[in-house]
């Protein structure tokens, strides 16, 4: 019993692949849905290694860009503040709501570290201890 190997070649030469592409498109939209839902469209302009430098220095600072606004004091929030340092000064009267309000050239010139429950602030020069801080109205 001999094999054709000859008409099973041409057979398999004369067939056209097909290529469904419906899961393929399915699979398309399903992975752009995806996309678009998770993704984050703020405006803000952040640059990533100022970001990462923060972080990995500890500082704290909070990022004011262009969007954050021009309000002459901020207020920052951290868990169960109950200890606000101005340069060596105690001033935790500050405190409201576990939130100090802290001045915009303080937070741009000056140096704020942010600990687990404190605050603690070096003033940029001409700027004194109280008008650093200022108890924010919750």
């Amino acid at each position: 019993m001999a094999i054709d190997v000859r008409k099973h070649k041409k057979k398999f030469l004369d067939q056209k692949p097909s290529i469904n592409l419906v899961p393929f498109i399915d699979i398309l939209f399903t992975i752009m849905i995806f996309l678009v839902v998770t993704s984050n469209f703020s405006a803000t302009d952040v640059q990533a290694d100022d970001a990462a430098n923060d972080i990995e220095q500890g500082s704290g600072k909070p990022n004011v860009t262009d969007v954050s606004g021009d309000q002459e004091y901020y207020v920052v929030p951290v868990a169960n503040l109950h200890k606000v340092t101005v340069d060596g000064q105690d001033r935790s009267d500050s405190i409201a709501g576990s939130a100090v309000g802290v001045q915009a050239r303080v937070i741009d010139e000056g140096q704020v570290t942010i600990k687990p429950g404190e605050i603690v602030i070096k003033t940029p020069p001409g700027i004194s201890v109280d008008q650093a801080v200022q108890r924010p109205e919750l």
